[in-house]
């Protein structure tokens, strides 16, 4: 038996949707990423009325009105603009407290290097 694409579209929104509320819970998802995969409903919110305006008022597929294709697509791209900037925002932010330690033990070999005496380094 096979299903709908418009079956199988509404479906997969449930899986989704389960995704985000797990990902809303744990608290460890960064913030503007988190608000770039909630972006991503909103694309599909408006998607599925410019599909079904294509369709209506121009007897075709939204792939095939591409003003009204590439307006909805660019939903998406605000969505995934959103995830990338707040993962990266997070690896910036991991990787600083480990630049300070580096820095800090470059400091304290460098003061235990000018302390040490002439006769310690032969």
């Amino acid at each position: 038996m096979m299903m709908s694409q418009s079956a199988l579209f509404g479906l997969s929104l449930f899986p989704y949707l389960g995704f985000l509320w797990f990902l809303t819970r744990s608290r460890q998802t960064p913030r503007l990423a988190l608000i770039g995969f909630y972006l991503t409903l909103l694309f599909v919110a408006v998607t599925i009325p410019a599909g079904i305006y294509a369709q209506v008022h121009y007897g075709t597929s939204l792939a095939n009105v591409d003003w009204l294709h590439g307006s909805a697509e660019s939903f998406l791209t605000l969505a995934n603009i959103f995830v990338v900037l707040g993962f990266r925002e997070a690896i910036l932010q991991a990787q600083q407290p480990q630049a300070e330690s580096n820095s800090g033990l470059e400091a304290i070999e460098k003061v235990s290097d000018s302390s040490a005496t002439p006769e310690s380094t032969l």
